[in-house]
């Protein structure tokens, strides 16, 4: 399984879809929210595994081992597990879970609760994923933080985002660290360019 899939491919159009119509929304305003989404959320896990985190995702992973994956309708019917979302989340994002809502709130032109509904939403899917691709490589905590290394590290996502240009970007401040200062008021100009067809 490839990382565009969650974004572009079919995993992706589900969850698009099915965001679109439970939230009665844009399609167009849910694949700039999700294409937003996935990108966050593993430069996070990302940058949470290389600052010595990666033991804690391993563990996490150990309950979501892709099985999601083979009843994603059904997950997505029942508009995603929000509660564990929303844990998911708080671990992942912590205090920058704001800033990164506001920004892919002015860049898709949804509220933040539509937003929040839609990080919560996508989030166990990337677990998933992750989870998915932990136990296919048999992946240890180290192997880990290189799979996540690898997926933000330059590969082209389908839509044309560049995952380690991503990961640039968002260190505005060039300090080799994404943090709250590097994603506050960042808005429109944050995924225009990463995210337009």
């Amino acid at each position: 399984m490839d990382f565009s899939s969650l974004i572009q491919g079919a995993i992706g159009q589900q969850v698009v879809s099915s965001a679109a119509s439970q939230l009665g929304i844009d399609p167009k305003q849910a694949q700039t929210a999700v294409s937003s989404a996935v990108p966050f959320l593993l430069t996070a896990l990302g940058k949470n595994a290389q600052g010595g985190g990666a033991e804690g995702i391993s563990n996490a992973l150990n309950q979501h081992n892709g099985s999601l994956l083979d009843n994603l309708g059904g997950f997505l019917s029942q508009g995603g597990n929000q509660q564990d979302g929303l844990g998911i989340l708080g671990h992942v994002l912590g205090n920058k879970q704001q800033n990164v809502e506001q920004a892919i709130s002015q860049e898709s032109g949804l509220n933040t609760q539509q937003v929040v509904k839609i990080l919560a939403m996508v989030a166990p899917i990337v677990m998933a994923y992750l989870g998915k691709q932990k136990n296919e490589q048999n992946l240890d905590a180290n192997g880990l933080t290189g799979l996540l290394g690898g997926l933000m590290g330059g590969k082209t996502a389908a839509n044309g985002i560049s995952l380690g240009g991503f990961e640039s970007f968002l260190d505005q401040d060039g300090d080799g660290k994404v943090d709250s200062s590097d994603l506050m008021g960042l808005g429109s100009k944050l995924l225009g360019g990463f995210l337009k067809k």
